[in-house]
Parts: C-alpha cells; sequence; structure tokens
C-alpha cells in the first residue's frame, strides 16, 4: 500500500511538516516522487517511521535515530525487542508510580502505614532510568554492564539514611572542593580531603571500591561534555582540577 504525506501523517499521528523535515535530513525519505509531484511512502518507510517514532518516545535524539537507523549493523528485529524491554522497564516504573500513589492515600487514610522507603520507591526507579538515558551508555562502555547494573542495583535498594548519607557527602564534595581550588594545588590536604568524600561517595553508590575505578570516574569528568560542565559550573577547571587530586590520591 502507498500513502501521501498527508495520509501517513495522518496515519502515524504525526504533521506533513514533520514528515518533510524527515525527508530533509535524510531520516526518512519517501520511496518516490510522483508525477505531481507529491512524496510516496511504501511498506519499508511505514516500518521506518515507527522505529523514529520508537526512539522518540524513548527520548533519543533525531541524529542519534539517524546514526542507529541508517549503520549498516542495524537489525529491526533486535530493535523490536530492545524497544521491548525498555517500555517494560517504562510500564514497572509506572506500576511502581501508582502503587505508591495507592499507598500514600491509604497511608493519608489511616489504613496503613508506609516507611519512609516506601515514600519515595517510584521516584528513585524514575532517578535511575534518567541517569541511565544520560549516562549508561557511556558509563557501561568504559566500566562494563556489571558496575552500571549494580550501582543501579544499589540506589534502587537503599535505605533513607544511606540516601542522606549519599546526598550529604555530594554537597561535602563540592563545598571542599569550592575551597581547595583556590589553593591551586592538587596535591593539598583540602584536595586530597575532596578526593577523600569522593572515594565514599562512589562507594555508596557502586557499592564497592577501586582506584582503577575512581582514576578513570575522574578522567570521564574532564573527558564528557555533560559531567564537565555539571563541576566546572561555578568555577571553570574544576572537573580538571578534582581528576588531577583523584589521580594524586589513588596514587
Amino acid at each position: 500500500m502507498e500513502y501521501t504525506v498527508q495520509k501517513l501523517g495522518s496515519l502515524a499521528g504525526v504533521s506533513t511538516r514533520t514528515l518533510r523535515y524527515y525527508d530533509e535530513i535524510s531520516i526518512l525519505k519517501p520511496a518516490r516522487i510522483n508525477s505531481s509531484g507529491y512524496r510516496i511512502y511504501r511498506q519499508a518507510e511505514v516500518d521506518r517511521l515507527q522505529q523514529i517514532l520508537f526512539y522518540r518516545e524513548l527520548g533519543v535524539s533525531l541524529e542519534s535515530i539517524k546514526n542507529i537507523i541508517t549503520a549498516p549493523s542495524f537489525d529491526a528485529a533486535n530493535v523490536l525487542r530492545e524497544h521491548r524491554e525498555k517500555l517494560l522497564k517504562k510500564r514497572e516504573q509506572l506500576d511502581i508510580l501508582i502503587a505508591n500513589v495507592d499507598k500514600t492515600l491509604a497511608s493519608k487514610e489511616g489504613r496503613l502505614k508506609m516507611t519512609d522507603k516506601e515514600k519515595f520507591e517510584g521516584f528513585r526507579l524514575k532517578m535511575v532510568d534518567d541517569n541511565e538515558k544520560k549516562y549508561g551508555e557511556e558509563i557501561r562502555k568504559r566500566y562494563g554492564n556489571d558496575i552500571m547494573n549494580q550501582a543501579n542495583e544499589k540506589f534502587k535498594n537503599m535505605t533513607q539514611e544511606e540516601y542522606e548519607a549519599m546526598t550529604s557527602l555530594e554537597i561535602q564534595v563540592r563545598e571542599v572542593l569550592s575551597q581547595a581550588i583556590k589553593t591551586g594545588d592538587p596535591a593539598s590536604d583540602l584536595a586530597q580531603k575532596a578526593a577523600g568524600l569522593h572515594k565514599q561517595w562512589i562507594t555508596l553508590c557502586w557499592g564497592q571500591y577501586s582506584k582503577e575505578g575512581h582514576a578513570g570516574l575522574a578522567q570521564m569528568y574532564v573527558d564528557d561534555n555533560r559531567f564537565r560542565a555539571y563541576y566546572d559550573q561555578k568555577q571553570p577547571g574544576t572537573a580538571a582540577f578534582l581528576r588531577e587530586a583523584i589521580l594524586i590520591y589513588t596514587g
């Protein structure tokens, strides 16, 4: 079956302007242009549009989608399996949030008592999911799936005391670091104190510690624009200073 831009847009729930834009950036070209100058789409294009919309729903940028679906190794069946896994995770998150709302209502009405951990389960799962989307690919590439999976499980199962300790450590690292960078010396006592606090923080996050992992993470803070921006937002050069302090700390 063949579709014009208008018919395909109506079928997929996207605007004709969007489809024309997809054509312009070569992410979804029509099968042909008919004698009247209209874009005509066939089954292959319909399937590709479905794949694009799947990725868009998951928050993937158009540039990344284009790289994925035009890669020689692109496997549509495998992509669908990946989509299914991600959707199941999203459903799990929604189910936990709904259950959390139900429990909260019951708690407010005096029918049950919620633990502090239960009050934040859904939010933590969302935080894990957001962190996975932002940094998961880079961290998995550098440290492997086991480290990332363990860190995710550790975070989801944290007690309220552990979560508060982790948050407190993160604040302490930044406060001490802001003072240490004024010395200009990553080997100073303040800088080494910041590195030690950072060690405690990642140990709590990961559930384990290694000097190699600590040093590698510090290097990633400099190499990755997102991490560097986080540390450099108040004082440029902070990420690089922290890396040097950690490299001295880990020997």
